[in-house]
C-alpha cells in the first residue's frame, strides 16, 4: 500500500521542510514534493533539520506550481484553516486519514498539501484539492507547517497502529518471568505464609492461596522481578539483611 504525497507549496525555510521530513519518516510516508522553494532546492539547512530522515530529501520532486505536483493524484486534502468562500467538504484530521486509508486501500493516489509559513494555501491552490481537512485548535491557531505535517502524518498512521493503549515497559534484557518459575514462586510463598500462620483458618486456606496466585499473575512479572520477591520472603521469614537494620528498625 502507497502512503500519500506531501506536496509543500511554496515553502520559505529550509529548516521547515527538513522538520517535514522527519515528521514523515516516524509516520511511514516517503513522497516528499515540493512547489517553487523559496529558496531553492537543494537546501543545507533541510538536511541539518531532517537528521536521520535526509535520505528523504535525496527523492524530494520539485514542481514549478501546484497544479503540476497534484497532477498524478486522485484525491488530495488541501490543509487550511482559513475560510476560502469555495464550497468544498471540510473534514477534521483523524476522519481525513480514515479516508485517506480507505483510499489508498483502493490503489487511489492521495495527497496532503501544504501552503506556506507566511499565508498558506491560495484559493486556487484549495480550488485543485478534492476536500479541506482542518486541525482544530484553541483560540490562538498558529500552527507552524512542520507541526501540521507532522501532525496529519500521526493521524495517518494512527489509524491503522495496533499499539497497545498501555503496557510496561521492563527495559531491553528483562524477560517474562516463564510458569515454573511462577510456579515456584507460588510454592515459594505459600509454604511461608503456612508456616506463620497467615493462612487460617483452613478453610480460607484455599480461596486466599489463589486469590494471591490471581494478584501475582497479574502482575505481568519478569524473571528478576521474581528473584527479587523470592529474596524478600526469605528476608522476611528468616532474617537475612543485606546490613543489619538499626535501632528502631
Amino acid at each position: 500500500m502507497t502512503a500519500p504525497a506531501i506536496i509543500l507549496s511554496r515553502p520559505q525555510l529550509g529548516e521547515n521542510i527538513g522538520a517535514a521530513a522527519r515528521a514523515m519518516k516516524n509516520f511511514g510516508l516517503s513522497d516528499l514534493r515540493l512547489v517553487s522553494p523559496r529558496d531553492g532546492w537543494p537546501n543545507v539547512k533541510a538536511v541539518h533539520m531532517a537528521a536521520g530522515a535526509a535520505d528523504l530529501l535525496d527523492t524530494v520532486r520539485l514542481y514549478g506550481d501546484a497544479r503540476a505536483a497534484l497532477g498524478d493524484l486522485q484525491m488530495v486534502f488541501a490543509a487550511t484553516a482559513r475560510e476560502r468562500g469555495v464550497a468544498k467538504p471540510v473534514v477534521t484530521p483523524p476522519e481525513a486519514a480514515r479516508q485517506l486509508r480507505e483510499a489508498v486501500a483502493k490503489g487511489i493516489r492521495c495527497g496532503l498539501l501544504f501552503g506556506n509559513e507566511r499565508s498558506g494555501l491560495d484559493n486556487d491552490e484549495v480550488s485543485l484539492a478534492t476536500c479541506v481537512v482542518t486541525i482544530p485548535t484553541g483560540e490562538f491557531s498558529s500552527l507552524n507547517l512542520a507541526q501540521s505535517v507532522m501532525l496529519l502524518c500521526y493521524e495517518w498512521f494512527q489509524v491503522a497502529d495496533q499499539s497497545p493503549a498501555t503496557r510496561i515497559d521492563h527495559g531491553p534484557i528483562a524477560k517474562k518471568a516463564t510458569r515454573e518459575e511462577m510456579f515456584q514462586l507460588f510454592e515459594h510463598l505459600e509454604n511461608e505464609l503456612l508456616a506463620s500462620g497467615f493462612l487460617y483458618p483452613p478453610s480460607k486456606e484455599t480461596p486466599m492461596i489463589r486469590h494471591m496466585r490471581a494478584l501475582l499473575n497479574r502482575a505481568d512479572l519478569t524473571d528478576q522481578e521474581v528473584r527479587t520477591i523470592r529474596g524478600m520472603i526469605v528476608a522476611l521469614a528468616k532474617g537475612k539483611f543485606r546490613r543489619k537494620p538499626g535501632k528502631g528498625a
